[in-house]
């Protein structure tokens, strides 16, 4: 029973590590693309987690807010400018995020999870060429 409790607390810890370096990673990738890190967090989140597809995206969202404003200020610390597009571009985002999270309830995990990699497939493509 104590070597079970043992390996359990060992799983536990590594867990917990895997968890921090794929955050780590995902804050890096972000502040170095200007976000996206949503692509990383969502299959950590899967693999290590063992989430739902539809709980590790809504997780991903929350973890992503705050990782997108220590960016934003530490780019502005920085005197990098936000640029004109900011406004619209925010607004958009906004509204895209509500709507996104009205549609991410009607779909089932088999779904979201066909048209995240189905993305993620194209827009690797796509960047290649």
């Amino acid at each position: 029973m104590r070597k079970y409790v043992e390996i359990k607390k060992s799983r536990e810890v590594l867990r917990i590590v895997l968890l921090i370096l794929s955050g780590a990673v995902t804050g890096i990738l972000s502040g170095f693309f200007g976000g996206g890190g949503g692509m990383l967090v969502v299959p950590a989140l899967g693999a290590i987690m063992k989430m739902q597809e539809k709980q590790a995206h809504a997780s991903a969202i929350a973890v992503i807010l705050p990782v997108t404003a220590v960016c934003a200020v530490v780019y502005a610390l920085r005197g990098v400018p936000l640029g004109d597009a900011f406004p619209a571009t925010a607004s958009g985002v906004a509204a895209g995020g509500i709507l996104g999270a009205a549609i991410l309830n009607k779909l089932s995990n088999k779904v979201l999870s066909f048209i995240f990699y189905g993305i993620m497939i194209f827009a690797g493509i796509k960047m290649v060429l």
